[in-house]
């Protein structure tokens, strides 16, 4: 398992190796250490390091919390501060930096240990959501692959072929898209669906339904039978007008 890359920011000498010291005992990998912040941003520019130890009293022009606000500027980095100060103003003040942890000193290793760690994990997880979130995003806008998409189940992102689906229907504020093998229900709605799925092999027949025009075997109105012969879904009179233009009757 790769070690993770820290920066200490600490303007005490002392303070600061005993911090390193620590944190190669405990497993991590020091990538720098700074006791300036414009130093400090200069280092995490350059090495881009998993996490940021942040001591908020900086000697100089810069605090802690002014390096950290410029870090974030920039690079996706959490910080952590380390201070000796914990009162309502420095607090109220570095927590606008939405710092992934506070660490009073003097503190312990397993303290610090505890803090990076969830710290890193919190910081996983947040990219994970960007990532979903902007994956989906590209889906929406017709980045990927029109024959597809892709449905949340079980924590999971399955690939689901829009020719396997036979029908999509709205269940309060989810959807369930019906294909023959299973059904994925999703948080949505019928107007988003709807906008995902390739338009030119869909048709939305009722408020309720939403199906894909080549698995229609037979109109029995008010209803239509989808392959399979197994279900009739109802037709809305509103959509029987551009239902019935968009089959070919003869």
């Amino acid at each position: 398992m790769s070690k993770n890359n820290i920066l200490v920011v600490e303007d005490e000498a002392i303070v600061s190796k005993d911090i390193q010291q620590s944190l190669k005992k405990l497993g991590y990998n020091i990538v720098g250490a700074s006791a300036t912040g414009e130093k400090a941003i200069e280092l995490a520019n350059e090495y881009k390091p998993d996490l940021v130890l942040m001591d908020i009293m900086l000697k100089g022009d810069m605090s802690g919390i002014d390096t950290a606000e410029k870090i974030k500027e920039t690079l996706n980095i959490p910080v952590i501060y380390l201070t000796a100060y914990a009162d309502e103003n420095t607090l109220s003040k570095a927590k606008v930096t939405e710092p992934y942890g506070y660490i009073i000193k003097p503190f312990k290793e397993i303290d610090l240990h505890t803090s990076i760690e969830m710290a890193l994990y919190k910081h996983s997880k947040e990219r994970e959501v960007i990532k979903e979130r902007d994956f989906l995003y590209a889906l929406i806008e017709g980045k990927e692959d029109e024959g597809v998409i892709f449905v949340k189940s079980n924590s999971r992102l399955v690939k689901v072929k829009t020719s396997d689906v036979l029908f999509v229907e709205a269940l309060k504020d989810y959807v369930v898209i019906n294909t023959p093998e299973a059904k994925y229900t999703i948080h949505s709605t019928m107007k988003d669906i709807q906008r995902k799925l390739p338009q030119k092999d869909f048709q939305r027949i009722h408020r309720s339904y939403i199906v894909r025009l080549d698995k229609i075997v037979a109109i029995e109105q008010p209803n239509v039978v989808i392959e399979g012969g197994k279900k009739l879904l109802p037709i809305g009179g509103s959509y029987k007008e551009e239902l019935f233009s968009r089959i070919n009757l003869v």
